[in-house]
């Protein structure tokens, strides 16, 4: 039997031990809780210029996001370059989930329009959510005789190279989707390239231009105004921001669909904890009934899905606009 020093001496390395164990609880980056100490310091999300979607949509989730994890959301305005400044910003930064990318689709589309980029958008990205979608609309000047998508397809057939379609910038998505359009639909119609949205809807309103894809949100008083007429919108399904009106697939393209999407992403190996964190706090704002509306009026629909479904989403868009751009021969360089 163990005299009473060695019972001490047991009990005094035991309570050591435990001790020893808690204070390794306690400390910050311990392996066994590493993914519980995130985040303790502000986060940042990088989006585009000032006024853009990407931007309006990072301030309406930042305070939601902010209260969510408990600490400050920054959002860091990266425009230029077609997303290229936004992207490096975040491939450059380290993995930790204290910086994210909330970007649309050019992000990336862009490679397939400039062989020379700093990033590629598969390998240096990890996907965390879809955030929103916006639709595009078709619209055409009044003088076009012309009301629903089998009749403008009949007449651009009949007149090949005679109808000019405004785009807002190369690569921009009324760009894309009217590229899409035209190789579907299998139409020669001509594109005419302005500086922004302003601009190409001035020159159909003018009707020096026939037709344009433009964003729900930039058109609507137009259309409302009768200076131009909407025909249909590039969504799969009937959206709600322009009830009544049916999509370019229904009403004589089958299978067409493009739309407007806002997604978020961290850099390349941000650990699957932390992303997995990041996914369930955004897609709970973005499920918020009043965030919902918030986002409604400003011409958007929240989304919110797994990372591996936004991963699906950029792999198929890829497969089918890489063709279209490559077929198109559009460069952004």
């Amino acid at each position: 039997m163990a005299d009473d020093g060695s019972l001490r001496g047991i009990m005094q390395r035991s309570r050591f031990i435990v001790w020893m164990f808690t204070v390794g609880l306690m400390v910050p980056g311990a392996s066994v809780v590493s993914g519980q100490t995130y985040p303790n310091k502000p986060i940042r999300i990088v989006a585009g210029a000032p006024g853009g979607g990407g931007d309006l949509v990072a301030r309406l989730l930042a305070p939601g996001l902010s209260n969510n994890l408990g600490q400050q959301v920054i959002v860091e305005n990266r425009g230029g370059a077609g997303g290229v400044i936004a992207a490096q910003t975040v491939v450059k930064a380290s993995p930790d989930g204290y910086t994210m990318l909330l970007y649309g689709n050019g992000i990336w589309l862009l490679p397939f329009m400039n062989d020379n980029l700093p990033y590629d958008p598969v390998r240096d990205f990890a996907p965390i959510t879809l955030a929103t979608t916006s639709p595009n609309i078709l619209v055409v000047h009044p003088s076009l005789p012309v009301k629903s998508v089998k009749e403008l397809i009949v007449y651009a057939k009949g007149k090949p190279g005679e109808l000019n379609y405004a785009s807002s910038g190369i690569g921009a998505s009324d760009h894309l989707a009217a590229e899409l359009f035209r190789s579907m639909a299998g139409v020669d119609i001509v594109r005419i390239n302005h500086k922004g949205t302003a601009a190409a809807l001035t020159d159909l309103i003018g009707g020096s231009v026939q037709l344009m894809f433009p964003s729900a949100g930039s058109v609507a008083p137009h259309i409302k105004s009768g200076r131009l007429r909407a025909v249909a919108v590039t969504t799969a399904q009937p959206s709600a921001l322009v009830p009544g009106l049916p999509t370019v697939a229904a009403s004589g393209l089958p299978g067409y669909e493009r739309v407007q999407v806002l997604g978020i992403l961290a850099p390349a190996k941000t650990p699957a904890a932390i992303i997995s964190r990041l996914n369930q706090e955004i897609v709970r704002i973005l499920n918020n009934a009043d965030v919902q509306k918030r986002f409604f009026s400003a011409g958007v629909e929240t989304i919110g899905n797994s990372p591996q479904e936004f991963a699906a989403t950029i792999k198929s868009d890829m497969a089918v606009m890489g063709k279209v751009i490559r077929d198109a021969g559009i460069n952004a360089k």
